[in-house]
């Protein structure tokens, strides 16, 4: 009617609601009194919202070329630490204090220690999607330096091993609190 062509859009049901009306509240007996002390058959509805849906919508939406970009609320974890020689034991010390003061701060974090090529690691660790990585390497234990890249970026930043906690729980931080600025505009 109004004159307008019609705009075909793709789209995806996240969720959906269905008007059951009285249909089983009078088969089972269910009343309530209404404001006249009068009984009457409640009037019921169902919903349902679909996790897997609302996972592969986000998965749609929110990539790139290298794997998936979560939004911080959701990803499977938000620090990933990898220590590039997981026969080295000072490095491996290194990497695991600061897994553990990370989870001392609240941060959820994924410690990656499989014996596989850093390339490799680099790849699933931007195929998952976790927004930040923390890199240990035996140049960088030598220098005193962590490299921290977030997943949007393009390269890491060279952060002090003493400061790397510190500096990581605060791109968390930061990261959710303009999530949340964002949700609320």
């Amino acid at each position: 009617k109004s004159g307008e062509p019609m705009k075909f859009v793709h789209g995806i049901e996240v969720g959906h609601v269905f008007k059951l009306g009285t249909k089983y509240s009078e088969s089972l007996g269910a009343e309530f009194l209404n404001e006249h002390e009068k009984r009457e058959p409640i009037i019921m509805g169902c919903y349902g919202i679909g996790v897997n849906r609302i996972v592969a919508g986000l998965a749609e939406t929110c990539h790139d070329e290298n794997g998936l970009l979560w939004p911080i609320s959701i990803a499977p974890y938000e620090v990933l630490i990898i220590p590039l020689k997981t026969d080295d034991e000072d490095l491996m010390n290194v990497a695991e204090k600061m897994y553990a003061d990370l989870k001392e701060k609240g941060v959820d974090v994924l410690f990656d220690d499989r014996p596989a090529r850093p390339g490799v690691k680099f790849k699933d660790a931007d195929l998952i999607g976790i927004p930040f990585r923390i890199v240990i390497g035996g140049k960088g234990l030598q220098e005193g330096i962590a490299e921290v890249k977030a997943r949007t970026a393009e390269g890491p930043e060279k952060i002090p091993l003493d400061q790397t906690v510190e500096h990581v729980a605060k791109l968390v931080s930061e990261a959710k609190s303009e999530l949340q600025k964002s949700s609320a505009t």
